[in-house]
């Protein structure tokens, strides 16, 4: 051979262990046969007693909860189930805000902590949409970017389950291309003056306060003029209308701003620098386990259809086809799995998980896509039929799953805006202008 073979970096992903025995060739990381070196590694996913005590500790909080009638498991619970009741029972278990430093209430706990605890909260199907955006990413943006005012008075708060911050980005001609938005923000004397209109805006009918991100200075490059706030949805001038999607769902809403006074002290950060505080904030909320896991009961329960009914006097697990459709969403499944670890890995670090976050998104929606589509083939002409008829299997959640999924590869970024990120900071090809 012409020369040696370089071992490649490894991975820094979940625990990785290399184990050597130096009497043992094909166990020794740097044993050398001629012009090549091998390199043993052996992966362990293991996760630590503690960190599977918390994921039992959860799971059993959850069963109790549901033994209780507290909720009925659904699909899409995070972003459409909303419960005060549960949003203050994982509150009063100091669930919220687990990775948040300890100084401004937070456990302080780690990021794989936070996946496991949401992870169960998804597999279980449990109604968090109360408090899901603002412990998720609005909380981390007050206490990266926000005074301490803002600190002292709306932390608290969001800790203990007390509000319920929807997001207010997207507008009708700004949705991809968020720094297209119109919405504006003008100083008036202690005040900003909010005039424009969002749409797509989650949780609107349930929220006590909005993130909205409003132009600030209209002269300057749409990147370079915007800026965040933080509104109490109680100020004169908002009307939220109610959006029904094709579910039949109002977990969105448009919201309209007709001369809304937000007092100064609700900016968050910078003046005119919101959207490059946003596309921090928009990492986490692209690279959580609720992009696999949303319609995760659906696929437990499926399975558990195959498994006990008959079709044609044979049981539907019989059918080869059934049994290679559910193998290959298992696959698919613990592949996105992994990559969402791995952006828990790299945030561990203390690095936006910027390229890891826009890999496993798509990859992610995209298999919740292929579940609905799955689901819908082997339930037949029933697994149409809506949760109110008597002879709707697994509860209906079928045709939710096959409607809502259209929109997964769409909400908090395209599959086309994230393979364009992948392609200019993963790959390192040049920007298209």
């Amino acid at each position: 051979m012409g020369g040696r073979v370089k071992n490649p970096p490894l991975p820094e992903f979940m625990n990785l262990k290399m184990r050597a025995n130096d009497n043992i060739p094909h166990l020794n990381p740097t044993f050398h046969f001629p012009d090549i070196v091998i390199l043993v590694v052996i992966m362990d996913f293991t996760f630590t007693p503690e960190q599977e005590a918390f994921r039992q500790e959860v799971r059993s909080f959850l069963e109790d909860e549901i033994k209780k009638g507290t909720f009925r498991p659904m699909c899409d619970a995070w972003i459409q189930g909303f419960s005060w009741e549960f949003t203050k029972k994982v509150a009063a278990k100091g669930w919220l805000g687990i990775t948040w430093p300890k100084e401004y209430g937070g456990l302080g706990r780690s990021q794989v902590d936070r996946l496991i605890l949401t992870e169960e909260m998804l597999r279980y199907g449990a109604p968090a949409a109360c408090h899901w955006f603002a412990e998720r990413q609005i909380g981390r943006a007050i206490y990266t970017y926000g005074t301490e005012e803002q600190k002292q008075e709306l932390l608290p708060k969001i800790l203990r389950g007390e509000v319920c911050i929807g997001l207010g980005m997207s507008e009708p001609e700004a949705g991809s291309d968020l720094a297209a938005l119109k919405t504006k923000a003008v100083e008036d004397g202690d005040f900003y003056v909010i005039n424009g209109q969002k749409m797509w805006t989650s949780c609107a009918r349930y929220m006590t306060h909005i993130y909205l991100v409003a132009r600030t200075d209209p002269a300057a490059p749409k990147q370079k003029g915007i800026s965040e706030f933080i509104i109490d949805c109680k100020l004169p001038g908002i009307t939220i209308r109610p959006i029904i999607d094709i579910t039949g769902s109002e977990a969105w809403g448009e919201v309209f701003f007709d001369d809304v006074h937000v007092p100064k002290k609700y900016l968050i950060g910078e003046k005119n620098c919101g959207f490059y505080q946003i596309l921090n904030q928009l990492d986490y909320e692209r690279s959580g386990m609720e992009r696999l896991m949303g319609n995760y009961p659906l696929f437990e329960a499926l399975i558990k259809f195959c498994k006990e009914t008959r079709r044609h006097g044979k049981p539907v697990y019989e059918d080869p086809l059934v049994r290679s459709r559910l193998a290959q969403l298992e696959v698919e499944f613990e592949v996105g799995r992994m990559l969402l670890y791995r952006v828990v890995q790299v945030m561990e670090k203390g690095k936006a998980p910027n390229v890891e976050a826009a890999i496993a998104k798509p990859f992610c929606t995209t298999w919740e896509q292929h579940l609905a589509s799955v689901a819908t083939d082997i339930l037949g002409l029933y697994g149409q039929l809506w949760k109110e008829s008597e002879y709707a299997p697994l509860i209906g959640m079928a045709p939710h799953s096959f409607l809502a999924s259209k929109g997964y590869s769409l909400q908090a970024g395209t599959n086309e805006i994230l393979k364009g990120i992948v392609a200019a900071r993963g790959l390192g090809m040049p920007a298209i202008t």
